[in-house]
This record gives structure tokens, sequence and C-alpha cells, in this order.
């Protein structure tokens, strides 16, 4: 035994207290000599009891110089490698193997610690091949090389003879055309461009952005094999970037977006035309644009202002929306010559037609192009004079900003250059007003959906251009003034965007970076480079627009789509007055600022479009593959999901928004699997279990409700008739008893309306994804009053936040208002101390200690139900005092049925921008007014709540002060507790009662697999 011990003993290794086995080579033991400082002793200058001077001093200039020796050995052997110092956005993966991927103040350094610690480095063009695939295809490669250079090599009387033979006839050489673009491609679908040789089989069945190569190193990509939307879209940037981007959209910097998946279809054609057939789509039919077409569009037509909105499907009763779109029309010519006046007059009718049509761009998202395209060429089509639809796909692209800081960074890109060499930037009124907005923090100042439209010069020339500093009061009052005037409105050139030949110029004009770099380095040192005559000038369009409930606006960049590469550099690299650059963001941060704005992100956030459908069928299944790849043990058991009341199991699919189960009800048993559920699957209601003995099945083994059903082709909306309803239309229809509603609008109480809402938690808690919505119990009267009660406890906790107690104590009465007295009980409840027994409240199903259980509160505290705070016990020396009752109490209400399911949450989180959970979600119209119709109720201004009376509350309002209680049924009615207010009832009060406006926004929302509902209030969006 001793032996063995022994031989388990292995030999330390060197520089360490570890053991290692023996055979194993030893590690390189640590340098220690850069941290050790040599230095002699006083011993050497003392000779007898005398200091030898001159020894002294030598000896103490040899320790100084081995200090600073110790010194710089110190600094060469830190233990931080040459890329380690870099910030965390300029490391890459391969920087330790890779001298390149480095900056190159850094790269010698680099390259000495590669030598130094052997670190072997791989060459692309000396690298082995890895596999016979690849070694075939170099071989190839070179032959095909020694071929060309063959065909290359010929000498002069071969090419004598080439052409002799030619001229007899004995042999044609030809070549492929190549295909010519067309002026004008009607009606037809563009290519995506011919991509490099070298990623071209990278872009079978997909289309790069300009900016895929920045993106590709820095971000996280959708995967190779599915695309979206046939594009390569950056999701989200590789570092943490959720507060970031906050911080970057709402209080300074900015962050920028490729918008170059963006879909542009361009209109051409007469005036009428047109107009036709945008009315077609539904522009301006919506109550919001009454107008447009009118006078209060004519700056829009006249290319001034751009026009956001919704279009809609053309054959359909129910105007089903397809999209939101952006319409930017082309600002009319300005005739100056005299042949022009000539023409205008109308000497030259056909020519002037023919250059005067009017021009218009059309963005949409690509998730809905193709479905917006087939509508738009088929109402084309049938116009007369028809109109002329083209695809410009990826002809234009965009990029969008937003942030305090974004207008500054455009300013110091877009530098504004004349339409031609003899005319400068401010002879055009768009760039005036363009460089004079010096100091604009925020793009929703301006004139609502303003539009500026100028030529710029290649960003690359002249990187950052600086900004004159000004006298900050001075530029305060001319930043006012142009805002307040806006030159753009009284002259707006022509866009040059809207020219395709000047497109195509500008994107094949443009220089390599090879030629600015030669020309830099030709250029004297510390100057810019001028525009030449060579360089292009690129016609750019700004777009402003506003968001709907306020906050930061947004700068729409529209350029030709080969020019966008080099402004998104010129961007990325600019540097801001308040420190550091502009972000960069993917689809998620997109999605994150609309969230924060308020406001619903399409596709995702209209489940009632085909586009939000599909958006919604593809993450749905992303979503069962996440859960179903889970161990059994960490993932929800949604059979098991205990709803309350003895309800178990979750409503529909747990792991997606079931608008199936919501519209279609209740499945049948069998359902195939192309209804949405497989065969075989037992479905029906959350079964009830006895209230005694809840787990009693459960223990048994017994199924207590139907399996999760997978869905493998979910129903496209056709078939369940789901459309989103817009919030002007949605308003008069909530905002009515279902007999007031007028004519045109019924139908769409009885269709599967959805509209959009912003959900905000009255407590604690954030809505989750697919988390259902519930309207307030309409069959259950006894728990709709207890939700009402947790509604009055939190307003009233929003008022003034009491100290948390668990429990229900008693006190004294005399001293009950004191927070001495408080603390003092708490503390006696807990510890059990004193003669009489503090009284705690238990659990009891009876209405009357239902309503003594909610409605008590701490002293001087008001709620919306009671005019005081405090409930009076039998005993007279004693007060109760109950805290308001929390998610997760024994106390808590439940949720309520499958009956009273209205919606899902699309997008739900924790709002930085609110500071408390939001979510965005969709409801099912006729749902809402199926309780209206039950409840007789109309919900009501502010002015209308608040009611008095003898009797109760006049038009039942919540804090009704009548002395014989609320009319509601609150917890501290008066002596006659009828469950409708008072003895003889309220004038409109209890069941019949006229809702106030915050009861009818009132809903509880639960997370998918959850067993807690909260309480919440709507808002439409």
């Amino acid at each position: 035994m001793a032996e063995s011990k022994r031989k388990r003993k292995h030999a330390l290794v060197a520089g360490s207290n570890r053991k290692q086995p023996e055979g194993t080579p030893s590690k390189r033991p640590r340098t220690q000599s850069a941290w050790q400082i040599a230095a002699q002793t006083a011993d050497d200058a003392l000779k007898h009891g005398e200091l030898d001077v001159d020894r002294f001093i030598r000896a103490r200039e040899w320790e100084i110089r081995a200090l600073q020796a110790g010194m710089r050995k110190a600094k060469k052997a830190l233990a931080t490698r040459a890329y380690q110092p870099l910030p965390r956005d300029m490391r890459r993966r391969t920087a330790s193997h890779n001298v390149k991927r480095v900056p190159k103040r850094l790269r010698p350094r680099l390259q000495e610690e590669l030598l130094k610690y052997n670190t072997p480095t791989v060459n692309s063009r000396t690298r082995k091949p890895r596999s016979s695939r690849v070694r075939l295809r170099l071989e190839t490669t070179k032959r095909i090389q020694k071929l060309a250079v063959k065909a290359g090599s010929s000498t002069p009387a071969d090419k004598k003879a080439r052409a002799e033979s030619i001229k007899a006839g004995d042999q044609i050489f030809t070549r492929k055309a190549k295909a010519k673009p067309t002026t004008e491609s009607d009606g037809v679908l563009s290519a995506p461009p011919n991509p490099p040789a070298k990623f071209r089989k990278r872009q079978l069945h997909k289309t790069w952005l300009p900016t895929h190569i920045f993106h590709s190193k820095r971000a996280r990509m959708t995967p190779p094999k599915d695309p979206l939307w046939r594009f390569s879209i950056p999701l989200t940037p590789s570092e943490k970037s959720y507060r970031p981007t906050h911080r970057a959209a709402r209080m300074r910097g900015a962050i920028a977006w490729d918008m170059s998946y963006m879909s542009t279809i361009g209109l051409q054609g007469c005036a009428e035309s047109i107009r036709a057939t945008l009315q077609s789509l539904g522009v301006g039919s919506n109550g919001a644009d009454q107008g447009l077409w009118d006078r209060k569009g004519q700056r829009w037509r006249q290319g001034k202002r751009t026009w956001q909105g919704w279009v809609y499907e053309r054959e359909s009763a129910l105007r089903k929306p397809m999209a939101p779109v952006l319409v930017i029309w082309c600002a009319p010519r300005v005739h100056a010559t005299k042949s022009s006046r000539a023409e205008a007059d109308g000497e030259h009718p056909v020519k002037e037609n023919r250059q005067d049509r009017q021009k218009l761009f059309i963005r949409v998202h690509p998730s809905a192009f193709l479905q917006l395209w087939d509508e738009t060429l088929a109402i084309a089509k049938m116009q007369n004079p028809p109109v002329t639809v083209e695809d410009l796909r990826f002809e234009i692209g965009s990029i969008e900003v937003t942030g305090s800081e974004a207008t500054e960074a455009l300013l110091k890109v877009l530098n504004p250059v004349g339409p031609s060499d003899n005319e400068g930037a401010e002879a055009d009124p768009s760039a005036a007003a363009w460089n004079a907005l010096n100091g604009l923090t925020n793009a929703a100042s301006l004139p609502l959906n303003a539009c500026l439209t100028f030529s710029v010069s290649d960003p690359r020339l002249q990187l950052s251009r600086p900004i004159p500093n000004q006298d900050e009061q001075a530029q305060e009052e001319r930043l006012l003034e142009v805002l307040a005037q806006w030159p753009p409105d009284q002259t707006q050139t022509s866009s040059a965007m809207f020219e395709r030949n000047t497109r195509l110029a500008a994107g094949r004009q443009l220089p390599s970076q090879k030629s600015i770099n030669r020309r830099k380095a030709l250029a004297p040192p510390g100057t810019h480079l001028q525009l030449a005559g060579s360089d292009p000038r690129i016609p750019a369009l700004l777009c402003a627009s506003r968001p709907a409930k306020g906050g930061q606006g947004t700068w729409v960049l529209l350029l030709p789509w080969r020019c966008v590469l080099p402004f998104w550099y010129a961007l990325m690299h600019c540097p801001l007055s308040s420190g550091g650059n502009v972000r960069f963001g993917g689809l998620r941060e997109k999605r994150q600022v609309a969230f924060e704005a308020g406001e619903a992100w399409f596709p995702a956030d209209h489940p009632g479009t085909k586009a939000g459908w599909d958006w919604e069928a593809k993450e749905r299944q992303a979503r069962k593959l996440e859960w179903a790849k889970r161990p059994r043990g960490k993932r929800i058991e949604w059979a098991s999901v205990d709803l309350g009341a003895g309800q178990r199991g979750e409503i529909g699919l747990g792991w997606a928004c079931d608008w199936e189960r919501l519209v279609l009800g209740l499945p049948q048993a069998g359902t195939d699997t192309e209804g949405g559920e497989l065969k075989g699957t037992t479905a029906g209601p959350p079964k009830q279990l006895p209230a005694k003995d809840p787990k009693k099945h459960a223990a048994r083994g017994e199924r207590t409700s139907s399996p999760p059903p997978q869905p493998l082709h979910p129903l496209p909306p056709p078939s369940l008739g789901l459309y989103n309803l817009s919030s002007s239309l949605a308003s008069p229809i909530l905002r009515r008893s279902p007999s007031n509603v007028p004519v045109q609008l019924r139908e769409a109480m009885t269709s599967n309306a959805l509209c959009s809402v912003m959900i905000t938690l009255s407590a604690c808690g954030s809505p989750g994804l697919c988390a259902r919505i519930y309207r307030l119990p309409s069959k259950n009267e006894e728990l709709r009053r207890r939700w009402l009660a947790v509604h009055a406890s939190s307003s009233s906790r929003s008022l003034k936040k009491p100290q948390r107690l668990k429990n229900t104590c008693v006190v004294n009465s005399s001293k009950a208002n004191t927070p001495e007295s408080r603390r003092r009980a708490l503390a006696a409840s807990l510890l059990g101390l004193g003669t009489e027994k503090p009284s705690i409240s238990s659990s009891s199903s009876s209405p009357r200690a239902a309503d003594q259980r909610t409605g008590a509160a701490v002293p001087g505290f008001r709620n919306n139900n009671t005019a005081t705070a405090t409930t009076t016990t039998t005993n007279t020396t004693n007060t109760t005092i109950s805290m308001p009752v929390r998610a997760g109490d024994p106390d808590y209400p439940h949720v309520p049925d499958e009956c009273d399911l209205v919606g899902f949450v699309t997008t739900g989180s924790f709002s930085l921008s609110e500071g408390q959970g939001v979510g965005i979600g969709c409801l099912l119209v006729r749902k809402m007014m199926m309780m209206m119709k039950m409840k007789n109720m109309t919900p009501r201004s502010a002015q209308d709540v608040d009611g008095g009376g003898a009797n109760g509350a006049a038009n039942g309002g919540p804090s009704g002060s009548g002395t014989n209680g609320a009319a509601t049924g609150g917890p501290n009615r008066g002596p006659n507790r009828d469950p409708n207010g008072g003895p003889n009832g309220a004038a409109n009060g209890g069941t019949s009662a006229i809702a106030s406006e915050a009861e009818w926004r009132l809903c509880i929302v639960r997370n998918a697999g959850a067993s807690v509902g909260r309480l919440a209030t709507w808002e439409l969006l």
C-alpha cells in the first residue's frame, strides 16, 4: 500500500506546486528574470570600517542601471499580446495568427511575438488543400491559367494568319452578345446584380447587401441556407448591444441600419392615371388621411413631402391591409429655356407629354413586395393611358440613421455639390437648407415628412468634413429661422434620383479605392481631395420621419445601389461630438427601437396580413424546435400548466400565438395535419379537476388535457379571415355600443378583425412573447370583482407606495396611523410576542371574506373603491390592516376561462424607455364587442366617469361617492350589500352600468406556460 502511494506521487512541475505524471514533457518554466532586480550589498564599500566612496558610488550606479534594465524587461515580458489591448469592436478571431488582422501600429510588435513564440501561421496561397475536392479545383484552376497564358502569348505572325483566315471565310470567330439594360423594364421583375466571380457561388439563392462584408465580420447573419426574404441580412451585432442601442437611439449618439433590402417600386405616367392607381390601393382612403388628394396633400404631390401609410387589397370588400409604404413624388421640372416654354404652351404636346410624365417611388417591406407588385401591376394596366411599373429593388439602396447625433453624422458625410461645374451647392435650396441644419438634435423637429434632394460628392474624397463652429445662441436662432421658413417649400428642384441614367452613371463612374489612395498620395499633406471632372455627382434623397408618439425622428437616405458602401464606411468611421462613432444595428435592433417607441413592427406585430402570418408561421416552427430539443426535465410541459379553478393544460400551442384556437374555437378530435394538428390527438377544453384535490388525477397518471399539438402546415389568413384594422377604424368601433357603430364598420364586428394594442402592466412583471391576453371575466361576477379590487390596489400603490406587509395583522386603533406602531405590530406578529395574538386573515371562498381581504388597505391610503383605508373588526380596540394581495399569493385571483381569451402578445419585454413591462399585441375586435353586448356597456370619456348620489355612482364610476356604495359593487359597499350597488341600484350601474374608460381598458396578461395572470391596460396603436 505504501509503495502504491509512493508511485502516485509525481514530480513537481517546474515553477508550480502541481504534480505532473512521469513521462510527460514538462511545461516551459515561467521567466522570472524580468521581475528580479539585481542588487549589491554595502559590504564591499567598507574596508576596516571606512567607507570607500568611489566603490560605493559605482555600486549604486550599477544598481540604478539594473533597475532600469529590469523595468525595460518587465515591460516587454508582459503577459498581454499585441491584439489584447484592442477594444472589443476591433478584435478579430484570427488576430493571433494573421498580422494583417490588427492595426498597422501593432503589426511590428505582433510579428516579433509570432517569431518569438513560434506561432504557426497560415498563408492562403501556400496552404495545402484539405480535401480532394479542393485539390481538384486548384488543379483545374492552374490548368485554365496555363491555357490562358498560352492563348494570350500569340506571336504577331499568328495574329496575322488568323486575320487572313477570317477574311478568307475559313473560320468565323463570334462571341455572345452582352445583355444591354433596357431603359424601361415595364412589368418585369429585375434580377440582382451580378456578383464577382469569387462570391458568385455564395449568392445562388440569396443576394448580399452592399455592406455584407462589413456586417459579416461584426454581426450575426442569417444562416446561409435559410436567408430572409432572399437576402442575407444582419440579425444583431456580435457584441452585447441591447442597452447601447437604447442609449444611442434615445439618449446620446446615433445608430444606423443598412436598409437596402427594402423594395422600391417605380411608377411613371400621367398624373390622373397615377392618382387612380394609388387610390385603388387605398392611399388617402384612411380616416387620418382624408384630403390627401385635395389641398392638404398639395406639397406631397409636388415632391416636398413624403407620405407614410397603409395600402390595401383592391378586390377585398373589407379593405384588408397589405403593408405600410413610403410614397415619394418627384418634383416637377422647372422650364427655363424658351424651347421648353414653347413646349409647355402646347406646340409640341407629344414631346412634352413624354418628358413631363409624373414619377414616384413606393418603398415597401420585402416580405410584402410580391403581393403589392401584383396588385399594382394589375391596376396600372387598367388605366388609360397605362402607368409604367418598374422594379427598382437592386437600383436603389437606403440607410436609416436615428439618434440625437444622427444629423451631425450625416452632415459630416454628405457634402452637397452643384449639378454642374459652373453651379455651386448654394444654388440648390435643398442643399442650402441641409447645410443650415447644424445643431439639430432631433429629426422630428423638421416639418412633418420633410424631404430634401440634392447631389453629393464621393465621401472618400473628404472623410468627415469639418463643421464650422458658431456661437451657440446665433446657431439656435438661425436654426429656428430655417425650421420656421423651410426654404425647400418655396422652390423644390427635381431630384436626379428619379432618372435611371443618372443612377447607373453614378455607380459606374465611382472611382476605385486604389485610385483614391493614389490621388491622396500625390496631394499635399493635410489637404483634402477636390472634386475632379471624372468624379460622379451622386444623387441623394433625404426623408425625415416622425414617430407617432413622439421621440427621436429618423433619417432615411436613398442612394444608388452601388454607392451605398462608401457612404456606409464613412458613416461608421465618423467621429461624434459626444465621443465614439455611429453604431450599427441589425434586424433585432430595428425591432427593439420600434418596441421602445411604442410602435408595432412590421411584419411580426401584424398577423392579420399575409407577410405577418408568414413570419408567425416561421417563428413558431423555430420556437417549437427549440422547445423540442430541450430535455424533458428542462422544458415546459404544456399539459401540466395549472390555470387555477381546477383547470390544467395550456390553451392552444404554447410556443405560438394560436390564432386558430382563438378564431375557430376548440378543435375536434382527430384533426388532420392540414387543419393545424396531428391525426389521433384529442383536443378539447381544459379539464375541470375536483377543487378539493387537484393533484389526484395527475398522481394516477391520467391525461388531464390534450397533448401539445404539433402543427405542420398552419392555416393561411384567408381560411381564418384575419385582417388588421387601423386605429382610426378600430377606435370608433370600440368606443361605441354595438347599435351605434356606423354601417360601413359593422362588418368588422362580425368578421375576424384584429386591432394592434400596446399592453402596459399595472404592477411588476413583463409580458413575454406569445403571452395570452384575457378580458375581464364576463361570466364570473365574483372573479370580476376580485380583479377590479386588484386594479384598485395597484392604482393606489402607484400614487403612494406603502411599506410592504406580507399578511394582515391587528394593531391598536389609537396608534394605527403612526409608522412606529405599524413596525412594532409587524415585529410582534413575526416573533409571536404579546398576550394578544394578532389575527391573521385566512383564505375563504365567501364573497364577504373576499371583500374584506381585498378591500382593506394601509391607513391613510386611498383607492378607487374605498373612502377610508381601514376596516373595523368586532373588537373596538383593534383595527385590521390588510395589504393588497400580490401575484402568487393564495388569495390572488386566477385567470379567466378560455371564453374570455381575446388576443396574444406578439412582442413583449421590459421596456427601458418606459421603465416597466410593456407588450405589443393584437386583440380580436368581435370578442371585445361581444363583452359589450353581454354587459350592455359603453366606454365613456373621463369626464363621464365620476358620479355621485345617495344611491351610488350616477354613471357607475369606480369612485362613486354615494352613501350606499360604489355602483360597480366594490369591496366597500354600503350597508345594503347588493352586487349592483346601492339599495335601489345605481341609476345606470351594476351589470347594466356604463363602464368607465379605465375599466374598459383593463385586461389580464398571462405568459405562455405560466399559471399567474397580471393586470394590465391596453391602448390602441
